[in-house]
């Protein structure tokens, strides 16, 4: 490996944060797009988060566990914050934070109804860019909701642009940069442009406040924020003293961040100052609604700007922890150095061979994973006891939801899929999340797999906490997949981390015994484990009771075992090395693995198995109460995942190790059957370079499999594989039970179901996790095989590929959803003339949470970057591999190179 050097600044930074404790993530991001709604936030009898908070309440309503704001930041416990307050003079309601429907306003469910950017960000948060779209026009909140509510799930959304609210270009664009010129002083430049024909005025209030934590008995000790000069001097018994100061000595305004119970229950106010005081200040005209002591718990530096048609107006400002001299001698030299590190870190860590427009996706994909990471806090045990609903304390009301995990403390900064619409974070996504924060932060990454597992988070029963809706759902299984992949990264790196694998490991080993005595009720290596993040993919709601009666044995749920099995069997033979307990351990995911395997095809004809040998394809299989079994002939991503588990391991990885030769020796001979279904059958035990490989699909499975999925027709679209086969558009299956008929129908777009929200779709659209999964399961297959094994892509074409080839091609056309086609248009944007022309709009780049499966238009939430972002690291490997590479390298060298001399990933002894 080439020697390493420590010459970008970044890095520097990044080497201090880990090496030497220096904070500089100490702030960050970290604030909520949207805290109302939350389920943190429903004090209802009835479990009704939307309605309980709504949008209306949330300007007057101080919140209880966390804080929301526009383009901000604040500390890393969230006890200082820092947004923006905007006013177009026309607007019924101050716009502090983003509004949206909720889940029962929207056609398909809750949706944000803004348009906002997250430009660019480093690891440290040492540079930061967002931009917020804003209208002159009067904000059409009415018209939103109202039009919505008409339309049926078979129309299309409602959308902001529709309104007519950016016609003529009459909106502004609020550019908000940071810039830390240490940990504790970052310089703050707003740069508002009027995009229209004429001039206009915006009001811009930069905003300070403390999260309300005095006013529910955990903490008496009250904050306080004063006017000292141009400054806003914030007093803090734990964080200590800032100074926000703010060039051009603007109106201060203070107040507190508390509820107005007058306006919302017609309740006297504890305090004459609200939380809403600056909306009723400048809409309402209420000059009275702010404190003329200039003192308070929310503070707001009032600038009005003129800005002339096309032109610019910069406000500057700078919180820091000691009081300045001369807060802006130096400020726009400062600006510049920040934003030159960050061009130089990003030119490190992305591959030379991308083109310019691969470059922008690829940075603005980890722009977007950086902004995401939010400060979570949910303490469920005192949640509950104000709830009366605590298991062992306090039983006066029953049916609140997570009632069984008492035990948690959340209070910790966690990568979300989407701090407006998933302002909350979910197991599986988190996963993929850190192979995408792994090109730019290693350390936070690790950090973020190890927080799941830790004690405040898993269940005692070893199950992983899903989401704050329910963390009693099902997630799949996907965190040693992730471990695995990050400790491989670090080891070819230089700085092999086994405390890290063997601290997942052993948190994992929990998790997997639940799977196995919770999942598996039958103890026949069948998994039922619910809806497993893919929603609404099947016939039945896969989360409720069947009405059928009986169980489904889930061919997902049995190929995330399978991988499970996997991940843990090669992360047991990489602890060998330093603990030979793990010979045993290895052995015992090696048979979980076998059992697994051949309990979804066993030897001979049956009808009870997963395996349709007839069609060549995995199928659910439904139990019914009187033993009759039926297979659910529904080609979907459900019988795709067995491809998934398909791992490789290196020639002398396992053969080096005589005990465990011993026992995979000695299983071999008990069970001759089960090899046969799961081994290459051909005769080939040992494949290229010597390698050995466990997989669900044998050879001759593996060619069935692959040719509905890279069939056209059926899974392969233009933009990534389908959730479900293209098949079922024309031939919808269908199955009476009961009187009624259940159906699962091809849909590319949004659902039209109300299972799980109806805000989420796996019956047809393209979803970038699964996609990730199978480009490394055929980089495995490839690695095993070699160039002598080939399929037709696509299927019926004539053209033959390897497997690299067959991954390479899937990624060119998942990246290309992003990317400019020969018309300069983004798929991404569909049919949207303002995305895709105007120059102020076409390279901002969204990461939506799915694709249309026909033509890569983004659905579902506009922010989700958390595993769209996987988009990065695909273009980043493919940017730098070779198939020779795959084949001659060890593969875990092979993976490292995602992201090669990536400088978050330095060795700590470098110079």
């Amino acid at each position: 490996m080439c020697p390493v050097t420590v010459d970008i600044a970044e890095q520097a930074r990044l080497n201090e944060s880990r090496d030497a404790h220096v904070p500089w993530k100490k702030w960050g991001p970290y604030l909520s797009e949207r805290q109302w709604g939350t389920v943190r936030e429903d004090y209802s009898d009835n479990g009704d988060a939307w309605n309980y908070l709504p949008h209306d309440h949330s300007r007057s309503r101080a919140y209880r566990w966390g804080e929301d704001g526009l383009g901000g930041l604040c500390d890393d416990q969230q006890r200082l914050c820092f947004a923006f307050a905007l006013w177009n003079g026309r607007d019924a309601i101050l716009k502090e934070r983003l509004f949206g429907l909720t889940n029962s306003e929207g056609n398909h469910g809750e949706d944000v109804k803004e348009y906002y950017f997250y430009v660019d960000s480093t690891p440290t948060h040492s540079y930061m860019k967002f931009l917020y779209k804003y209208p002159q026009r009067e904000f059409p909140y009415e018209d939103l909701v109202a039009t919505n509510r008409k339309r049926s799930r078979d129309d299309m959304e409602y959308e902001l642009l529709d309104t007519g609210a950016f016609d003529d270009d009459r909106y502004f664009d609020v550019f908000v940069e940071y810039a830390k010129e240490t940990p504790d002083d970052m310089l703050v430049r707003v740069c508002v442009y009027n995009r229209g024909p004429q001039a206009a005025t915006l009001h811009v209030l930069p905003t300070l406040w403390f999260r309300n934590t005095w006013s529910w008995g955990e903490d008496h000790r009250k904050p306080s924020l004063s006017k000292a000069g141009t400054a806003i001097h914030a007093v803090h018994d734990q964080l200590g003293e800032y100074w926000l100061h703010c060039e051009d000595a603007p109106e201060m305004l203070f107040t507190e961040n508390e509820t107005n119970t007058q306006r919302l229950w017609n309740q006297p106010n504890a305090s004459p100052y609200v939380k809403d005081a600056f909306h009723a200040y400048l809409i309402s005209g209420q000059r009275n609604a702010v404190n003329p002591a200039e003192t308070g718990t929310k503070a707001a530096a009032h600038y009005m700007r003129e800005v002339p048609a096309g032109g610019v107006a910069t406000i500057r400002l700078r919180l820091a922890s000691e009081r300045l001299d001369n807060a802006f001698g130096g400020f726009d030299k400062i600006f510049d150095q920040r934003v030159a590190q960050a061009d130089a870190f990003y030119r490190r860590i992305t591959p030379n061979s991308l083109t310019d427009d691969q470059r922008r996706v690829h940075r603005q994909a980890l722009a977007g994973m950086l902004w995401g990471k939010q400060y979570y806090y949910f303490d469920l045990e005192l949640w509950l006891r104000e709830h009366g609903s605590h298991p062992l304390l306090d039983m006066s009301r029953g049916n609140v939801r997570n009632a069984e995990w008492f035990h948690m403390l959340n209070a910790d900064i966690i990568s979300m899929p989407d701090k407006w619409e998933y302002p909350w974070y979910a197991a599986w996504d988190l996963a993929f999340h850190t192979v995408a924060l792994a090109l730019v932060d290693f350390d936070f990454a690790k950090e973020q797999l190890l927080l799941m597992l830790r004690s405040l988070y898993v269940h005692p029963s070893g199950q992983l906490p899903a989401y704050e809706w329910n963390f009693s759902d099902v997630n799949p299984p996907v965190h040693a997949a992730a471990t695995l992949w990050l400790y491989k990264y670090e080891r070819e790196l230089g700085r092999a981390d086994p405390r890290f694998l063997e601290r997942s490991f052993q948190g994992l080993m929990l998790n997997f015994n639940w799977w196995v005595n919770r999942k598996d009720p039958s103890g026949r290596n069948v998994f039922a484990g619910g809806f497993l993040g893919l929603d609404n993919i099947g016939v039945f709601d896969r989360s409720a009771p069947l009405p059928t009666g009986g169980s489904l044995e889930q061919a997902d749920g049995t190929a995330w075992m399978a991988f499970y099995c996997q991940c843990m069997l090669e992360m047991a033979v990489n602890l060998i090395e330093y603990d030979p307990m793990y010979e045993e351990v290895a052995f015992k995911f090696v048979q979980h693995f076998m059992w697994i395997a051949y309990a979804m095809d066993r030897r001979g004809e049956h009808q009870d198995e997963m395996w349709d040998e007839q069609d060549g394809f995995f199928y659910d299989l439904l139990r019914l109460p009187d033993g009759r079994t039926t297979r659910l002939r529904i080609r979907s991503l459900v019988g795709l995942l067995p491809l998934c588990a398909s791992t490789v391991f290196e020639a002398p990885s396992i053969t080096r190790y005589p005990k465990l030769m011993e026992l995979i020796a000695q299983f071999r001979k008990r069970y001759p059957e089960l090899i046969e279904q799961v081994a290459p059958t051909d005769g080939s035990f040992i494949g290229y370079n010597g390698r050995r490989l466990l997989s669900v699909l044998n050879k001759r499975k593996l060619v069935r499999v692959l040719r509905y999925m890279l069939d056209e027709n059926e899974f392969l679209g233009p933009h990534g594989i389908r959730s479900l086969s293209l098949f079922h558009q024309k031939h919808p299956y269908a199955i009476d039970v009961a009187g009624h008929t259940y159906t699962v129908q091809y849909l590319p777009a949004e659902s039209n179901t109300g299972m799980f929200g109806g805000n989420s779709n796996w019956r047809g659209p393209v979803w970038m996790p699964v996609n990730l999964l199978i480009v490394r399961a055929l980089i495995n297959l490839y690695s095993f095989y070699g160039n002598d094994f080939k399929v037709e892509c696509p299927t019926g074409s004539g053209q033959q590929m390897t497997l690299f080839e067959v991954a390479q091609e899937l990624v060119r056309r998942l990246s290309g959803t992003f990317l400019r086609d020969a018309n300069g248009r983004r798929p991404v944007y569909g049919g949207t003339e303002k995305f895709q022309n105007d120059p102020h709009w076409r390279d901002l780049i969204l990461f939506y949470e799915y694709f249309h499966g026909d033509n890569g238009a983004g659905l579902g939430a506009s922010h989700q970057t958390g595993w769209t972002g996987l988009i990065a690291p695909m273009i980043d490997l493919f940017g730098r591999i070779s198939a020779q590479e795959v084949l001659e390298m060890d593969r875990a060298h092979v993976m490292a190179q995602m992201g090669r001399e990536q400088s978050s990933r330095e060795p700590a002894q470098a110079k």
